[in-house]
Formats: structure tokens, C-alpha cells, sequence
């Protein structure tokens, strides 16, 4: 099937799957048949009437969508605006990652592949990717950091209960990164039997077009239900975490068109943007390659990767998602960083104020309301992208210090 060309939409990359500058698929030769076989066909299969019923049906009876749209009563009074969370914490398995496992384990099964692999860093997308294999009866090996894989102890066991193989990735940081290298030299060395199922909206084309898609149900949500709720379709302000990108990725996606609709990512400024434990990429990063497209990279001056920082695994990547970089070169996306304390303390304050207690990711994208001016009609839309029981053992620590 033969791509149609879409290069006016921030929704679509390409036919070379770039957005704008970023994008692409820079891989090894090894990787090219997997590549342009999902390429060539991803589009098609996910058009497929059964394609289209089997995911919706399991989105509706095994991941539990649609997920509420919760006016956060306190918080909005607290900021003098209307505050809405997209409760994305509720998904099965606790966070939106399994709204991409769900469309990519169908996607792989059209495709006849009988291996799956994946990376993780928080353990969501690894945990995501364990119960859709379990769900079908899949082969599931999952890479991920050591030292990810001490701080998410949580979600180890859970993959392992799962019936998943979880390799621990000991280069470099040991994060997701590194988890991520892994994982792409598995499917160099098993290129014909094997899908990854990547987590996030980063990778080669057409990965990130993928699982934009795919996490796109969760803004096809809000238009309906903030409209059931406030008569308007259309938030003032979406607001999202962002390491690679999946979550803002699915929050933005049907607002991209949409220019009074403010999209704004919080990426993790770790202990402060230009302390050099850091993970804002935008703020410091600069066009290079990353595991197979073009984007913005965190690197030194020869094009070095630099470790990155942050207290959540999920956003400690050096790299962005292409669709991401090209919002925030053109201005359409709005792009703010958190610390690593700024994100416990509103970890606290919404676990006190709303009765939620939100996973360390998403505690950025809460942490940025303090950076933000609102007046009492804006409509503020906050993607609360997964649930805070895998952070439990960092915010002990806290409560314990």
C-alpha cells in the first residue's frame, strides 16, 4: 500500500515520516525488511473493519475506556480556572501505555510475528506490553535499566507475573536509554520472527506515527466529554509530561489543528535545567539521531549522547519525539521543565487536594500550574497519565527524610 503524502498537518508526518526537520527512519540494514514491512502496511491494517472492532472492543472491555474527564474542584479553585484531569491513571495495568500495547499486539499478530519485545523505564509500557502478550499468548522479553529496575521494583514483579522475561540493561546508565539499545539489538539479531513494540512516539518511521495514533483516544475523549460538561469542545490549555512523548502525544493529538487550543509539554529539569543532571531536552538539546529518527538530542559537541537525569524513570530519556520537536521548533507547543523536587512536591499537594496520588511523570505536568497564568473561564485540561503506586517507594523516602 502506497502512503499518501501528508506534509500540511502537525497530525501526520511525511511520506519520509518526518514532522518538519525530525523524523525518518535511520537504521541499520539488518532492520530495513522489519521496517518498511510495517511501513508499508500499518496503515492498512489499522483501517481494517476487524482491525478497528478488536481494538475498540478491548479498549472498552479490557483496558476500561473511556476513562473520566474529572473537574478537580480544589485545584481549580486554588488556581482561579476550571482544572479537568483525564484520568488515564485508571487504564488497566494504571497508566495510558496500554492504549498503544493494545493496537501494536493486534497490529503484530496481522503481521505474523510470535515474539514480542519492548523497552520500558518506568515499568507502565513494560508492564502495558506483559499483559497484552498474556492476553494473546505471546513470547514477551521486556528490556530495562538496572538501575531502573531497583527504583521500579513494583512493576518488575508484575511483568515477571505476567509471564514476561525482564533483561536488565547494565551500559551506560542503566535507564531507558540503555533499556532501549537493548531492545533494538535484539530485533537486529531476531529480525524475522519479532515486533517491538516501542512505548513511546520516538524510533523510526513509522513509530512514532503509530503510536500517536494509538494514544490519540485519549484527546478523541476529552472533545466529547468536555463538551458534555461545559458546552465548549475545546480546552484553553492541554497540559502533558513529556520523555519521549506518548502521553502528549494521545492529549494533543486532536487539538494539533486546533491554534487557540495552547498545547503545553513539561519536560524534567531533574536538579535544574543547566545543573547537569538534567532531562529537559528542548531546553538543551540540539537536532541529532537517536535510536532511528532525527530529532532533538541531548549530545556533546562531537554528538555524544549525555546522560540524562531525572527522580521518574519514565522521563529520564536524553531524546524527544520527533512530533514534539517540531512543535516546539515552530512554536506551536509550549515546552516547561520541573524539578525533581518541584515534581514530589506537587506529587503531595494533589495526592492532599484531589485524593489522587499521581505517578512521579505526571507530577511534572502538575508542577507547571505554578508557572502558569489562568483566568476563572479558561478550561485547563491536565493528562494524568498514570497512577502514583510505582513511585510509592520514592515517596517514602520523602515522607520518611
Amino acid at each position: 500500500m502506497k502512503i499518501a503524502e501528508e506534509t500540511i498537518t502537525y497530525q501526520h508526518p511525511d511520506i519520509r515520516g518526518y514532522y518538519g526537520r525530525f523524523g525518518g527512519a535511520y537504521i541499520p540494514e539488518m532492520l530495513h525488511h522489519n521496517v518498511e514491512e510495517l511501513r508499508n502496511r500499518y496503515l492498512h491494517i489499522m483501517s481494517e473493519a476487524s482491525f478497528r472492532k478488536d481494538y475498540h472492543q478491548l479498549l472498552r472491555d479490557f483496558v476500561g475506556r473511556p476513562t473520566p474527564l474529572f473537574f478537580a474542584e480544589r485545584l481549580s479553585k486554588e488556581y482561579g480556572t476550571q482544572i479537568y484531569l483525564k484520568r488515564e491513571d485508571l487504564c488497566h495495568t494504571g497508566a495510558h501505555k496500554v492504549n498503544n500495547t493494545v493496537g501494536q499486539i493486534l497490529l503484530a499478530l496481522r503481521l505474523g510475528k510470535k515474539r514480542i519485545i519492548a523497552e520500558t523505564g518506568a515499568g507502565q509500557h513494560g508492564v502495558a506490553t506483559a499483559t497484552v502478550c498474556a492476553l494473546k499468548g505471546v513470547e514477551c522479553i521486556v528490556y530495562m535499566g538496572e538501575k531502573d529496575i531497583e527504583r521500579q521494583a513494583p512493576n518488575v514483579a508484575r511483568m515477571k507475573m505476567l509471564g514476561a522475561r525482564v533483561v536488565p540493561a547494565t551500559s551506560g546508565s542503566k535507564t531507558l536509554k540503555d533499556a532501549t539499545n537493548e531492545a533494538i539489538r535484539d530485533w537486529i539479531n531476531n529480525p524475522n520472527d519479532t515486533h517491538y513494540i516501542i512505548g513511546s512516539v520516538v524510533g523510526p518511521h513509522p513509530y512514532p506515527d503509530l503510536v500517536a495514533r494509538f494514544q490519540s483516544i485519549i484527546s478523541e475523549e476529552v472533545r466529547w466529554q468536555l463538551k458534555d460538561k461545559t458546552g465548549h469542545e475545546l480546552p484553553t490549555h492541554v497540559l502533558a509530561c513529556v520523555g519521549g512523548g506518548s502521553n502528549a502525544a494521545g492529549a494533543f493529538y486532536h487539538f494539533l489543528e486546533e491554534p487557540t487550543v495552547q498545547l503545553v509539554a513539561v519536560e524534567a529539569a531533574g536538579h535544574g535545567v543547566n545543573s547537569g543532571l538534567s532531562a529537559a531536552t528542548t531546553a538543551l538539546g540540539k537536532p541529532g539521531i537517536l535510536h532511528g529518527s532525527k530529532s532533538l538530542v541531548m549530545q556533546t559537541d562531537d554528538g555524544q549522547v549525555v546522560e540524562p537525569h531525572s527522580i521518574s524513570a519514565g522521563l529520564d530519556y536524553p531524546g524527544i519525539g520527533p512530533l514534539h520537536a517540531h512543535l516546539f521548533q515552530s512554536g506551536r507547543g509550549t515546552f516547561l521543565s520541573a524539578t525533581d523536587e518541584e515534581a514530589l512536591q506537587a506529587a503531595f499537594h494533589i495526592s492532599k487536594t484531589e485524593g489522587i496520588i499521581p505517578a512521579l511523570e505526571t507530577a511534572h505536568a502538575f508542577a507547571a500550574l505554578n508557572q502558569m497564568q489562568f483566568n476563572k473561564k479558561d478550561r485547563v485540561v491536565i493528562c494524568l497519565s498514570g497512577r502514583g503506586d510505582k513511585d510509592l517507594a520514592t515517596y517514602m523516602q520523602v515522607m520518611d527524610s
